[in-house]
């Protein structure tokens, strides 16, 4: 009886040392770097890398594109303030003088041409369809 049990205890022993060695070869391969999922992980991992870095640059553009459109913003409505104050300005001028002003402005050649010629609006997109702007810069501007 206890030769059959020491037998049983022996193979049972030697399954589960094949048993093991079976793990540890399918662990190996599954660790492997170049062809197993070790490998897979490695990659995502630089992926991630990659991306953090590709993520932080997009924030450092996008807060620059922010300061930048604030700062346009701001001079946009300086400069809003200012036609408002020009037009109320406009407002308390008596009637006479802005006719005579308007008077002794210089016509246009466009308007002083005869009325069967067509009349051309001055362009308002480039060739490649993009809008044009169109602004003047004042000499404070110009000087920064």
């Amino acid at each position: 009886m206890a030769l059959i049990s020491d037998i049983l205890l022996i193979a049972g022993a030697l399954g589960a040392t094949l048993y093991c060695y079976v793990l540890a070869r399918r662990l190996r391969r599954f660790n492997d770097l170049e062809n197993g999922m070790g490998g897979a992980i490695a990659v995502l991992s630089a992926q991630v890398d990659d991306m953090t870095k590709a993520l932080k640059g997009a924030q450092f553009s996008a807060k620059s594109s922010t300061d930048s459109l604030e700062s346009l913003t701001g001079r946009a409505e300086d400069v809003a303030r200012r036609l408002e104050l020009l037009v109320a300005a406009m407002h308390d001028l008596p009637e006479d003088t802005v006719q005579t002003a308007a008077s002794q402005t210089p016509k246009p050649a466009a308007a002083a041409a005869p009325e069967t010629a067509p009349t051309t609006q001055p362009p308002t997109a480039t060739a490649d369809g993009e809008p044009m702007v169109l602004f003047r810069r004042t000499a404070r501007e110009a000087a920064e």
